[in-house]
């Protein structure tokens, strides 16, 4: 582990890489793993389509699967032990090889700082904690909602509210719309505000019923920026400008 109250800059940064780098995060890299390899085997990444039959047969077994693994928000609140299992079971799950690839992108650029700054087992619980929270949000804005919700994108935002905390002024390279996809460099905190705007605008936006999740992006990422002021204080966060990996927001 690295300790926070370092003051020269280029060092503290400098260890907080080099420590990501060399011991591999190994969580970060195993849940990554873990969400390729289920979807892989899932009625959903194509592989698997002529075992099925008829397009009919493949579609009644993508639905099935989100069925048993995804939140229904209905059930989850008739309190049956299955449905209180499946914020859980839901976050490795996916519906698509954007959405698969999308949320592992922002998971492999901004969880290995968060894991080593962290620690392995306390990043696990982080991750799985606030991901279960982000969807237990989600499912009770929309109580009655018979529409199944799957995906890492609670969890995934928790890691972007806790880096933001931890590392406000580290680089992150991001191609921003408006800036014609340009490649720029801006710090991480200037990055994921504007992606945290985003959701918040989008949740606005989406109407009463429910649709893209981003309520519990909102929920997901206030959760983990909570969780690290609560669990690290001021101290432990890192207010120079190191450089990370590349974003996509």
């Amino acid at each position: 582990m690295i300790d926070g109250r370092q003051t020269d800059w280029r060092t503290t940064a400098g260890k907080f890489r080099d420590a990501a780098a060399s011991s591999g995060a190994p969580v970060t890299y195993g849940l990554i793993a873990v969400c390729g390899v289920i979807f892989l085997i899932s009625p959903l990444s194509g592989f698997g389509g002529a075992g099925h039959g008829s397009e009919d047969a493949l579609l009644a077994a993508q639905a099935g699967y989100f069925e048993r693994w995804g939140v229904v928000p209905a059930e989850l609140w008739a309190g049956s032990t299955h449905a209180l299992i499946t914020p859980f079971t839901a976050l490795f799950v996916h519906g698509s090889w954007l959405h698969l690839l999308g949320n592992l992108l922002f998971l492999y650029v901004f969880g290995a700082m968060a894991e080593e700054r962290m620690g392995r087992l306390r990043f696990a619980l982080f991750y799985v904690g606030c991901g279960y929270v982000a969807l237990v949000c989600y499912a009770a804005a929309h109580a009655d909602s018979e529409q199944t919700l799957v995906g890492a994108s609670g969890a995934i935002s928790a890691v972007l509210g806790a880096f933001l905390y931890l590392f406000p002024r580290t680089r992150v390279t991001s191609l921003f719309p408006f800036l014609f996809f340009l490649p720029l460099r801006f710090p991480a905190w200037m990055v994921l505000v504007f992606w945290f705007g985003l959701q918040w605008a989008a949740a606005q936006g989406a109407g009463s019923g429910p649709g893209v999740a981003y309520l519990a992006h909102v929920a997901g990422f206030a959760a983990g920026f909570l969780c690290a002021w609560v669990g690290y204080g001021r101290r432990a966060r890192v207010r120079v400008p190191a450089t990370e990996g590349d974003s996509q927001p």
